[in-house]
């Protein structure tokens, strides 16, 4: 059952607790739940009410691809542009968020951590060395040069040939300084319950190109943060393998009482190895039974979407999914060092990785791939813009220009393979429901997986899995329903009965209206085999099913002349209550809803109208944005 308010009565609703229109008997049954409880209902509630919006992978001049691609920003810039102010650009430009965020993670790369600070100023180590001084007198004449040095910097670590003496380690002052104060930087913008700033890092591994990255966060302060320095990918200190990052990980908790959680980011660049199904780094090796546990206990989340493209599904996989075409990156690993084939898809892309793990739970009772969804820019100018209409881009070469969408942006002549500045997509936050707007708020809802990923609006989605009515969705409390009788996202299910869903979503205030809500479905039978389902269950309008069972699109209302839309079309929010259909108790299986928005401008539109240039056909003008939530899992009893 679909539900509509005005724009005016959408904003004004409280995102915990949508008022919904009902009738008479629907009031009384709903009152029902409530009878016996205190007259208030917001007394002894235990449960998360905000949702918060965030970064949680972002990086400032102090990472060696940002600073000597030219970005400028250092962490103190990007915290104070976090929080809502103005700032000028790598580039000169006046830049400001439209709202500010609720937490931010700088994630700078761990490997070479302060060299490009001595790069970039000629250090005397550094113009003792060949490349070195090469990468020197290359990031100081900026422009093009600055960006195919920084582009040859990445290359040149990832394939194994960077020098020595760019490879700063732990124990050296431009490493452990470098450490030091970006965690002060952290505590010095942390304002609990207005505005958290987290402290993390990523772990910069990459194997011949391929990406194993991972953003480390932690849930403590400095206290904690400053006993330890990050892990590295680099030896003799590092290591590129993800076990010896989870020991990093034990290590830290045993020394300090604190806690930390790794999160993946762009399988979609891995060229399979991300989630692979045997150990790729020691000779394809089956994983062991402490493999599996420990990836389950270390990594439960998964940067679903960023600015290098959507990781949820691709078509080849999900063929009969209308929205698998979403910010499609598929046509390299990290470095373009090797072209992805085919059957790389399938243990890189996430909806598929949830499938394999199901498959792992039922031959050995374990899922190492059982991962929530957050959201990440991965920017490196210090600037984490999210809408269409004020993307600052990737890079600093990327920042607002003329040429910006039809420059080159990487490739590999050898393999006949390059992409250009359109194909970066806006980056979209991480919602986390949590109770309180602190670190330790923040952390654990991450931790519970009670979070979900959009790709830039601020969509707003609960969802539910348990014994639901389908009265319920027409309750005022619905958190209050949906944590009385189920699991959030992120929970997980038992039982004989086919389980009921509970789903919502209010559009970005400032956004477009809803298309529809869809529940995915994945599965493993008693064979082994896995499948996949996408269900339309609730939706805008008066649309019917085809005989093909696919929902009629909802139209398009975007003038690509202003750029603008109207939302004419869609709803400011959508609900229901859904079963599923064809549930079997003895298959273990997951469900993850799927908010779609109607058509707007792309980002690349707003730069044809700002910039009075007429775009190639081949650059997308269009989008359909969207929001990922958590999984709930079911598992079979017994």
């Amino acid at each position: 059952m679909a539900m509509h308010l005005t724009l005016a009565t959408a904003l004004a609703v409280s995102l915990t607790l949508p008022a919904l229109a009902q009738d008479t008997a629907s009031a009384d049954n709903a009152a029902g739940d409530l009878r016996g409880q205190p007259y208030s209902p917001n007394a002894n509630r235990g449960f998360p009410t905000r949702v918060l919006f965030g970064d949680t992978h972002v990086h400032s001049a102090l990472s060696a691809d940002a600073g000597g691609g030219g970005t400028t920003l250092m962490p103190r810039d990007m915290y104070r542009f976090a929080r809502g102010e103005q700032v000028t650009s790598n580039t000169g430009q006046p830049v400001m968020l439209e709202r500010p965020f609720d937490f931010y993670m700088l994630t700078e790369h761990t490997d070479g951590m302060g060299v490009i600070t001595d790069i970039k100023k000629g250090a005397p180590n550094i113009m003792a060395d060949a490349q070195g001084k090469k990468f020197h007198e290359a990031f100081a004449k900026g422009g093009d040069d600055a960006k195919q040095a920084s582009i040859d910097l990445i290359a040149q670590f990832s394939q194994g040939t960077l020098s020595q003496a760019l490879l700063y380690q732990p124990g050296m002052p431009g490493y452990d300084n470098t450490w030091r104060d970006l965690v002060q930087a952290a505590e010095e913008f942390n304002d609990p319950h207005v505005f958290t700033a987290m402290i993390a890092y990523e772990w910069t591994s990459l194997t011949e190109g391929n990406n194993l990255h991972r953003n480390v966060i932690f849930r403590d302060g400095p206290e904690r943060a400053l006993q330890v320095v990050p892990f590295l990918m680099a030896p003799p200190m590092g290591s590129p393998d993800p076990r010896d990052l989870w020991k990093w990980m034990q290590s830290y908790e045993d020394k300090t009482g604190g806690d930390v959680l790794a999160i993946p980011h762009n399988p979609n660049l891995s060229n399979g190895i991300m989630f692979a199904l045997n150990d790729t780094l020691n000779n394809n090796a089956p994983f062991d039974r402490e493999y599996l546990q420990t990836r389950q206990q270390w990594e439960k989340l998964v940067e679903i979407g960023q600015t290098k493209g959507d990781s949820e599904t691709h078509p080849m996989l999900s063929p009969t999914d209308e929205f698998a075409e979403y910010e499609r990156w598929d046509w390299a690993n990290l470095d373009v060092s090797e072209a992805k084939t085919p059957e790389m898809l399938a243990t890189e892309m996430v909806r598929n990785t949830l499938k394999n793990g199901l498959a792992f739970e039922q031959s050995d009772g374990i899922n190492p791939f059982k991962l929530g969804f957050v959201g990440g820019s991965d920017i490196h100018t210090g600037l984490t813009t999210q809408l269409d209409n004020n993307f600052f881009g990737a890079f600093t070469w990327m920042e607002p220009s003329k040429t910006r969408a039809t420059s080159v942006a990487k490739g590999n002549a050898d393999l006949g393979i390059s992409y250009k500045g359109w194909q970066y997509a806006t980056p979209g936050p991480t919602a986390v429901w949590a109770t309180e707007n602190t670190r330790a708020g923040i952390f654990d809802a991450m931790e519970r997986r009670e979070v979900y990923a959009t790709t830039g609006p601020r969509i707003t989605v609960r969802f539910f899995g348990g014994d639901f009515a389908a009265d319920d969705i027409k309750h005022r409390e619905l958190a209050r329903i949906g944590y009385s009788k189920g699991v959030p996202m992120g929970g997980d299910l038992a039982g004989s009965d086919a389980p009921s869903f509970l789903v919502y979503a209010l559009r970005d205030p400032i956004g477009a209206n809803l298309d529809r809500i869809q529940i995915i479905k994945g599965w493993v039978d008693t064979n082994g085999e896995t499948h996949e389902k996408i269900h339309d269950v609730v939706w805008a309008g008066d649309r019917t099913p085809g005989d093909d069972g696919k929902l009629p699109a909802v139209g398009n209302t975007v003038d690509l002349s202003i750029p603008s839309w109207t939302n004419d079309i869609g709803r400011a929010e959508l609900g229901t209550v859904w079963t599923d259909p064809e549930f079997d108790p003895s298959q273990h299986a997951f469900y993850y809803a799927r908010v779609i928005e109607i058509p707007t401008p792309r980002w690349t539109a707003y730069d044809a109208v700002r910039f009075d240039v007429d775009m190639p056909d081949e650059v997308k003008m269009i989008t359909q944005e969207r929001a990922y939530t958590s999984p709930i899992w079911y598992t079979p009893e017994g």
